[in-house]
């Protein structure tokens, strides 16, 4: 069959070993799998949430921390079944939530494995760049979006991501999430166990982008519907992009006017969360 997962409908077929965009087989590849405690407070808790790093993208973040594993393909390809115990190995050891991250050009495969419907909430960790049509095949199999909003601006998302189609693309799969979800829930213990929350990384020399995306969150979005997370992390590498971190007073502009929006329902960040070591090692833990 052609692939047409994801909104590059590259067309391979990837069953027979030929690769689009994402440079991926069929079958997914993994290049972690164990507990994690530096997502947002209501993802991780105090046992911390069960990450499935995925390899490959369908995006090229010239920013991207998760390099290796999003353009290099570093991981080990598994079958449904050997996913499906990677599920249960994580539930067995505590986790709050199993937390599948970057793998929607493996959305099939994902959805399979997800089959029966494990005890634990799913969260779709994602880049927001992923077609309606692909995520209504998670429906009922996922009960918390985390979805990226990177970008308002086109001619940025083409620059930075390879992506001009992107603002428009990721409007429309984020309110697919909210439609499936409904507004956010936490439970006694403070924990996400349904909804959506957008995250946003604000990047260096470019505010305007990040107002544009509060803009449309308050826009699209009533009070108590979703959180936001928004992001300082940004870290300069030697492949593109903004060449120096964020600075603080970047950054309180940005949460000033995330503020004067309204939108007061999420997270900011400490700016010293910009640093490798947030980045786990991706070296087949768990896989």
């Amino acid at each position: 069959m052609t692939c047409t997962i994801c909104p590059r409908t590259c067309g391979v077929e990837r069953e027979k070993g030929h690769l689009g965009f994402c440079a991926m087989g069929q079958n997914p590849v993994v290049a972690r799998a164990a507990p994690h405690y530096w997502e947002e407070p209501c993802i991780s808790g105090e046992r911390g949430s069960g990450c499935v790093f995925f390899s490959g993208c369908n995006l090229r973040c010239v920013f991207c921390q998760n390099y290796e594993i999003s353009a290099q393909g570093r991981g080990q390809e598994v079958t449904v079944p050997h996913l499906r115990d990677i599920f249960r190995r994580l539930e067995a050891q505590g986790v709050h939530n199993l937390n599948l991250v970057t793998g929607a050009h493996f959305t099939p495969a994902i959805a399979e494995a997800l089959n029966p419907s494990p005890p634990l909430p799913v969260v779709w960790n994602s880049a927001g760049y992923e077609t309606v049509q692909t995520l209504r095949t998670l429906e009922g199999k996922v009960q918390v979006y985390l979805p990226d909003m990177k970008y308002s601006d086109a001619a940025l998302a083409r620059q930075l991501s390879a992506a001009p189609d992107y603002p428009a693309v990721a409007s429309a799969a984020i309110q697919e999430m909210f439609r499936q979800t409904g507004p956010y829930e936490l439970d006694k213990d403070g924990m996400l166990v349904r909804g959506v929350m957008i995250r946003h990384l604000v990047l260096p020399g470019y505010l305007n982008n990040t107002f544009g995306v509060l803009d449309w969150i308050r826009e699209t979005f009533r009070p108590g519907d979703v959180l936001v997370s928004l992001m300082g992390q940004y870290t300069p590498n030697h492949r593109g992009g903004p060449d120096r971190p964020l600075t603080p007073e970047e950054y309180a502009r940005a949460v000033d006017y995330m503020t004067a929006l309204g939108l007061l329902e999420g997270y900011t960040q400490e700016l010293d969360s910009a640093e490798e070591a947030y980045t786990p090692a991706f070296d087949g833990t768990g896989v």
